[in-house]
């Protein structure tokens, strides 16, 4: 099984140019050779055993067999405990885990550009007050492929769909390429809306938006979308309000592909993941006004080797090379009851090779890391129920969804 994920990992390195090349594209496109038959789950794979004080072991459960999805994006958790899954075409798909059922809830197919490996629908937030307000919000790339939009819909009474006439605009982002592009919405614990928000794309942040406060490229924005209306507001406590030529929309910058980020359900605190370019992956503690140091720095080491002037940069909790993976996808802090030993770990792992990794920390300082599996699937997400476990997203047009378990 161990030469299977390795064999799995050459092929999606292949496709995206990323192992040891000018990666461009953060979401390769597997084929549905990286999935298992649909119904079926994988074995336990590790690529290496546990040492001694270090994480359990995990194995993937399909939680609907002989269900599958084409290109999952996300997945995530309404009121009633049923779920949104997007798909990155433009659809959105009403799933209860309970009763297995599946149905459509919401389809932008006609308004969504799908044709580059990172654009498409990438990102979805459940508005705080949704079981009264029946509001939630989409990021995706507009059909023109020059703007990604953030937009809120309303869903119809009784919650079983959602109209696509029900688009209400909040934000449109230029887009310089058809890479980078973020992805991630989330409502953090202070009701706000927080989006991620790629460097605009090509390699190497051709137009150095990294570093540029006058952009909201590259960076975490922290909005309030809480007027009902188009548009947004800018919290008065965000770090950069006021300050000459700085965007007020922005909470943390020097990103290059922020994909997936998760607030920690206990502590609140903001963990990232950060697609890397030729060398590095990154995790990364986020704090408010924090500069993480792209496209000065990749993961520890300064783009491109050498030296580089690090003062005022934030360096991730952890990085990990290109013998690794390709590319890195946050995920969450467990808090489930399944799995004792990963109690208040954060979880993330490769879409390339499908390892996953625990780690602790106190704050931005590792405590502890380990490996805890490696799977022969594209895992493009992670997703977190009302009891702290843990899914994966499958990506793939055979795309199953697991739950993580011992």
């Amino acid at each position: 099984m161990f030469k299977l994920s390795i064999a799995v990992s050459a092929l999606l390195c292949a496709l995206v140019l990323a192992c040891g090349g000018n990666k461009s594209d953060g979401l390769p496109s597997p084929t549905s050779e990286v999935s298992p038959t649909p119904g079926t789950s994988p074995s336990p794979i590790a690529t290496t055993e546990p040492s001694a004080g270090e994480f359990p072991l995990l194995r993937f459960e399909a939680v609907l067999p002989g269900q599958t999805f084409d290109r999952m994006t996300g997945m995530y958790l309404l009121p009633d405990d049923r779920w949104l899954v997007t798909e990155q075409a433009g659809r959105v798909m009403l799933v209860d885990l309970v009763t297995s059922e599946v149905s459509l809830f919401l389809d932008v197919t006609d308004r969504v550009g799908s044709r580059g490996n990172e654009e498409g629908l990438l990102g979805l937030a459940i508005a705080p007050d949704y079981a009264k307000s029946r509001e939630f919000y989409l990021y995706y790339t507009a059909i023109s492929e020059e703007e990604t939009i953030l937009s809120r819909f309303t869903a119809d009474p009784g919650g079983a769909t959602a109209a696509a006439d029900s688009e209400i605009r909040i934000l449109a982002a230029e887009q310089l390429a058809a890479n980078h592009n973020g992805g991630q919405l989330a409502f953090g614990p202070d009701a706000y809306l927080y989006l991620g928000l790629g460097d605009g794309g090509d390699a190497r942040d051709p137009l150095k938006n990294g570093q540029n406060l006058g952009t909201i490229q590259g960076s975490v924005l922290r909005i309030d979308v809480s007027g009902g209306g188009p548009g947004y507001s800018v919290p008065p406590d965000n770090p950069f309000v006021g300050q000459a030529g700085a965007k007020g929309e922005i909470w943390a910058y020097g990103l290059r592909n922020p994909w997936r980020f998760s607030f920690d359900t206990l502590t609140g605190d903001l963990w990232l993941g950060d697609v890397g370019q030729d060398a590095r992956e990154e995790v990364n503690f986020i704090v408010k006004g924090g500069n993480y140091g792209w496209s000065i720095m990749e993961g520890f080491d300064c783009l491109g080797g050498g030296s580089c002037n690090q003062e005022g940069l934030l360096l991730p909790v952890i990085d990990y090379g290109h013998d690794e993976g390709c590319a890195v996808t946050g995920g969450f802090v467990y808090h489930g009851s399944q799995i004792a030993g990963l109690q208040g770990a954060y979880l993330y792992a490769d879409f390339c090779s499908g390892k996953v990794w625990a780690l602790r920390a106190g704050g931005s300082k590792l405590i502890e890391s380990s490996l805890i599996g490696a799977f022969p699937i594209g895992i493009s997400s992670f997703a977190q129920g009302n009891d702290g476990e843990l899914y994966v997203l499958d990506y793939s047009n055979a795309g199953i969804i697991y739950e993580l378990v011992p």
